[in-house]
């Protein structure tokens, strides 16, 4: 990992929250945000964190979890269908 990428984390949208957002995945300064909740509300995405799955480095997490440097972060929208 170079200097740069030790202060970021990868985050990662998926279905109407990648839809809303314009966008899938992006790097975020790990300075900016060491929770997926601080990450959430500096996202500025629409809808309730609580309805949202959070997975941190393919395991799901919780809101508070602490982020590190190279973490993969991911929010899951609800899932409809039958």
């Amino acid at each position: 990992m170079t200097g740069a990428d030790s202060a970021t984390i990868r985050v990662r949208l998926f279905a109407g929250l990648r839809e809303a957002a314009g966008w899938s995945e992006q790097e975020w300064p790990i300075d900016r945000a060491p929770s997926p909740e601080a990450v959430w509300h500096q996202l500025q995405l629409a809808g309730n964190l609580q309805t949202v799955r959070v997975a941190v480095n393919h395991a799901f997490a919780a809101a508070n979890h602490p982020l590190q440097p190279g973490d993969e972060l991911a929010f899951l929208p609800p899932i409809s269908g039958g």
